[in-house]
């Protein structure tokens, strides 16, 4: 099955390691956290696609066919909605 993330971009379920919100995996007012050191990385290889426009609230891990982190204006809530209706996370 496949998952709408954004501007036409669909994702294959099985590829997916985790969907994160942005604004409670990261947080600008404290250290550097794992997933902001995570983040920086993962741009910095040029594996981020950013499918959110102007208005980023969450942001999907892939493994397939490489490490890639896709950057979606779509909820953490409306994705695992959007995955309830086929059973898949």
């Amino acid at each position: 099955m496949y998952l709408h993330v954004g501007q036409d971009f669909l994702i294959n379920t099985r590829d997916i390691i985790g969907v994160f919100d942005l604004d409670t995996a990261t947080d600008a007012g404290q250290k550097p956290k794992i997933t902001d050191e995570f983040l920086r990385h993962a741009q910095r290889e040029g594996a981020v696609v950013d499918v959110s426009g102007n208005m980023p609230k969450s942001f999907v891990v892939t493994d397939f066919p490489e490490p890639t982190v896709y950057i979606t204006q779509v909820s953490t809530a409306t994705i695992r909605s959007r995955a309830a209706k086929f059973e898949i996370l």
